[in-house]
């Protein structure tokens, strides 16, 4: 386990102290060195999207992956099959994700279970000293992302979400051509998401597979009653645990809208959309379409399309003497007025590698001020797509706070911002 004494802004401090001896070049590099060498241990919770972490985790040089906690035994052993297959040691698993947090040997919860967890396992990781990485959405309702920023700055963890666009070279250079004016002034942007999904029928009341422990899958959410349509995936179709496509797959092109037009939290919020391709038990649209007003005269518009497989380009800055297209390969081109492309870049990294490496970067360092996709970032994206959802669950406007994103004036859209809890698990910082 890192001790956490030695941070880079430690490391600094060192050098200017050792410059008049001559040896300072030697001594950061000396330190910067074991920084980077150092184990960091890590849990991982959930074993869906916890697979390609462990796969990418593999990659990064300096981790021990001690723990798999997964509520499926099955899955479970799988994801530790998996993990001796890329060259970790045979990780512990167990059933409850709090055995990792009483650890004191482990770093970092890795928290990729279902959405209704990630508030809750966060700020409670926070509280045991652990850092944190969160896949997106980072929450399942807005007052959660709030107490999960709260507990990252009082426990003064890394929390970083699981948005990996942030860790792009290329769309870091795309925003960064964004703010010289390549385009000129950005007034709005579009982004656009289509996936061919299956319907997921009408469930049925079922016994509980007895490799599932339900009871632990539930955690912080209310109790309802076991269907044979709501695991493994198709929970995130249930506004009781998920946030439908907007909040599973969206929040990665508005993350990445939001950072290019270079605004925090909105003004006004529309929705439009429904069910409308499939006749099942799905809550959530499968076709949905979301804008977003911001001070300043600046736009974002969200498209999802979930019975739809045709390709469009993934995010459409427009300013006012061109536009910037973004692929969801993470490539994007410059075009000027007359539609010529003027700047042009391919992907060239493992994303998410690069995403993972920060996350560990920042954790050596003991520094959460490196990391790329911040719970505070993270936060105020994933509200976008909380707002996106409450004004389609209203079927209203929503006129908001631009220094919050709270809703002004409509008790019924605020009902939404929190939810009620299984007794005792309620998120405290």
């Amino acid at each position: 386990m890192l001790n956490g004494n030695l941070t880079r802004r430690d490391v600094l401090k060192k050098s200017t102290l050792l410059t008049a001896s001559g040896i300072a070049l030697n001594a950061v590099n000396s330190a910067i060195s074991s920084m980077k060498s150092e184990t960091v241990v890590i849990g991982l919770m959930g074993c869906q999207r916890g697979r390609k972490l462990i796969e990418t985790f593999a990659k990064c040089p300096g981790v021990d992956l001690r723990y798999i906690a997964e509520t499926d035994s099955e899955r479970g052993a799988a994801g530790a099959d998996l993990a001796v297959e890329h060259g970790f040691k045979r990780p512990q698993v167990v059933g409850d994700f709090r055995k990792i947090l009483d650890d004191d040997s482990v770093d970092a919860l890795i928290c990729a279970a279902p959405n209704h967890w990630h508030g809750p396992a966060t700020i409670l990781a926070c509280a045991a000293g652990k850092h944190v990485y969160v896949e997106k959405p980072c929450s399942h309702n807005p007052r959660e992302g709030e107490l999960m920023l709260e507990a990252a700055r009082k426990h003064k963890r890394a929390v970083q979400v699981g948005t990996q666009r942030r860790s792009s070279a290329e769309i870091t250079n795309a925003v960064r051509m964004l703010k010289e004016g390549a385009i000129g002034r950005v007034y709005s942007v579009n982004a656009v998401y289509t996936r061919w999904r299956d319907p997921i029928g009408h469930g049925e009341p079922a016994e509980v597979p007895a490799n599932i422990d339900y009871e632990l899958w539930q955690g912080p959410a209310p109790r309802l009653p076991y269907k044979d349509n709501y695991l493994h995936y198709d929970w995130h179709w249930f506004w009781h645990w998920g946030n439908g496509e907007l909040g599973n797959n969206g929040v990665h092109g508005l993350d990445v809208c939001r950072w290019g037009l270079g605004v925090d939290y909105p003004t006004r919020v529309v929705s439009s959309g429904g069910r409308y391709c499939y006749n099942d038990d799905q809550q959530t649209p499968d076709t949905h379409i979301v804008a977003f007003e911001f001070p300043d005269k600046q736009m974002i518009s969200w498209q999802g399309q979930n019975v739809n497989r045709f390709p469009s380009p993934y995010i459409v800055f427009r300013g006012e003497i061109g536009s910037l297209e973004i692929f969801s390969g993470c490539g994007f081109r410059v075009l000027n007025d007359d539609q010529e492309v003027i700047h042009e870049e391919e992907r060239t990294e493992d994303v998410l590698a690069s995403h993972l490496e920060n996350f560990l970067t920042a954790i050596r360092a003991n520094d959460p001020g490196v990391l790329n996709a911040e719970i505070e970032e993270g936060h105020k994206s994933t509200l976008l797509c909380h707002l996106g959802n409450i004004a389609y669950r209203t079927g209203r406007t929503l006129n908001c706070n631009p220094d919050n994103g709270h809703v002004f004036g409509d008790p019924k859209a605020m009902a939404l911002w929190e939810r009620e809890y299984e007794p005792g698990w309620e998120p405290i910082v």
